[in-house]
């Protein structure tokens, strides 16, 4: 799920709130976007989240785009 969460990513920076429109969960099994940002595949900058060189790294790894 984390990839699918990069790729979603992929195409550009987007808006924190549609981050966590989309991404957000309170069950303590799926937590997509917390482990991404703790293992810095993905950064909070200026009300906006990207993908950082790590988590295009990771994407390439496991052939997507």
């Amino acid at each position: 799920m984390i990839l699918d969460f990069l790729e979603w990513l992929s195409g550009g920076p987007r808006p924190y709130a549609e981050v966590m429109d989309v991404w957000r969960t309170s069950c303590p099994r799926l937590t997509v976007w917390e482990d991404a940002l703790d293992a810095g595949l993905v950064a909070r900058r200026a009300g906006e989240v990207a993908l950082t060189p790590k988590g295009r790294e990771r994407l390439a790894g496991a052939g997507r785009p």
